[in-house]
């Protein structure tokens, strides 16, 4: 998986990290019970502080993205609890459209990015299967 850390970004190290790891995820470069990089291993990689990868590590556990086993380290673990990530979205999707109405986008403009990164997320030939809607 390839990092893409913005050292000149307003957006702290470690919710780039945090963010870069979750997209993995859902592109599917990162999967169920694949195990992360150490905080060592992966600060030296990308050239920030141990800290700051601990602290991504930290958010991306509490989250339900991954668990630390002592042995393996940090592992992808999905959090299956629905319910309680339907409520984190509708939150921070709530925050987005608000930006996005300040900023007059359209609710067609908004449906077509949204349509455009699920395609990116679920589309047939990445995962080779159509996706299933509910």
């Amino acid at each position: 998986m390839i990092l893409k850390i913005d050292f000149n970004s307003d957006e702290a190290l470690y919710l780039q990290l945090r963010n870069q790891i979750i997209l993995g995820i859902a592109t599917d470069e990162l999967r169920e019970g694949d195990s992360l990089p150490s905080v060592r291993q992966l600060a030296d990689h990308i050239g920030i502080n141990m800290h700051t990868v601990n602290k991504a590590y930290a958010v991306l556990r509490q989250e339900g993205f991954v668990k630390v086993d002592r042995r393996r380290g940090a592992i992808v673990c999905l959090d299956s609890d629905k319910y309680s990530a339907l409520e984190e979205l509708h939150k921070e999707l709530g925050v987005v459209l608000a930006k996005a109405r300040c900023k007059n986008i359209t609710r067609d403009e908004v449906h077509n990015l949204i349509d455009q990164i699920y395609d990116d997320y679920f589309s047939p030939q990445r995962f080779g299967n159509s996706p299933q809607e509910e």
